[in-house]
């Protein structure tokens, strides 16, 4: 390959950029639609020209060379423009289309998202999604997301943030699991139980309580848990549950179906959970002068469907 053939190397440049936000060729390589082998075929052209290493390959990964990470600090602002004055030409239609990259918690998003999803792809044809699941906490900008679903108790103030819903947590157990080992009347009876808690690192297990009823005092209660299963996935914590192991603390988007089908049980609900879990559910996206008419479609239906939360146990 001569350096005539990619005298404007543009597409290059972009691709690069591309490898650089997704950390490898094989997720590059699907971001952009093109194989595998087109992605690094692209990538050694460009060093071809440049007459340096771009990429450093290894058998997991790739990491950016200093030239390589220069040549993406410089380019990556100009590509954002350029799309961004595509994204306002092509709204001037008045119809939302194209794709929107979001990204969402594994259970929240299996659980409410997924099946919320076809509506709105019905309701808009010429929009396509591309869902991204994972509890890590990437960075929504970097990682080239148009949404984030958040469950957190506070969205960055760098980012424009819309309350979809409020959420609790729910403390549950299945009624068998409550025949064989008592049903717990007060958060310290706990401490006799197989407790199924969220693992977080650099943090001993404990939940802690406060009476609903005023007349019942505002103490909080705290209690240390243990149990035969931590996991740090909320649908994990569910499962074991509802096979009778245990008692769990759930996010309630995790309990709803189940405790609507009778499956699982309100444990101590004369009590609620406090910082267990966050209290709401944001649509988070980097701050920009324009905001595509499909994100906005789809931040408003968000907020219409989520609007009545997912019930009180």
């Amino acid at each position: 390959m001569n350096e005539q053939k990619i005298k404007d190397p543009w597409s290059h440049l972009y691709w690069l950029t591309v490898l650089a936000q997704q950390g490898s060729y094989t997720a590059a390589a699907a971001r952009l639609g093109v194989s595998k082998a087109a992605m690094s075929q692209h990538i050694a052209e460009l060093e071809r020209v440049a007459g340096v290493e771009l990429v450093k390959r290894t058998t997991r990964s790739v990491k950016l060379t200093q030239a390589g990470q220069h040549l993406v600090d410089q380019t990556r602002l100009p590509f954002e423009q350029i799309a961004q004055s595509f994204s306002e030409i092509r709204d001037r239609a008045g119809v939302p289309r194209g794709l929107i990259r979001v990204t969402a918690p594994v259970a929240l998003a299996r659980q409410q998202l997924v099946p919320r999803l076809a509506d709105f792809l019905r309701a808009f044809p010429e929009v396509r999604l591309e869902l991204n699941m994972s509890d890590h906490l990437s960075s929504i900008a970097t990682d080239g997301f148009d949404i984030a679903i958040r469950h957190t108790t506070m969205p960055p103030d760098t980012h424009v943030a819309w309350a979809l819903c409020s959420t609790h947590s729910v403390l549950v157990a299945t009624r068998s699991y409550l025949r064989r080992h008592g049903v717990p009347t007060t958060p310290n009876d706990l401490i006799q139980h197989n407790c199924l808690h969220y693992r977080r690192e650099h943090a001993a297990p404990a939940w802690t309580f406060k009476p609903r009823s005023a007349h019942k005092g505002a103490d909080s209660v705290t209690v240390p848990v243990s149990g035969s299963l931590s996991a740090n996935n909320s649908e994990a914590l569910r499962d074991a549950a509802l096979s009778g192991l245990g008692v769990a603390l759930l996010p309630d988007f995790s309990a709803q179906s189940s405790l609507l089908q009778n499956k699982l049980v309100h444990v101590l609900p004369q009590w609620m959970s406090v910082g267990s879990f966050a209290e709401n559910i944001y649509a988070i996206r980097p701050y920009s002068h324009h905001v595509p008419l499909a994100v906005t479609a789809f931040v408003t239906y968000l907020r219409e469907v989520f609007a009545s939360g997912f019930g009180k146990f």
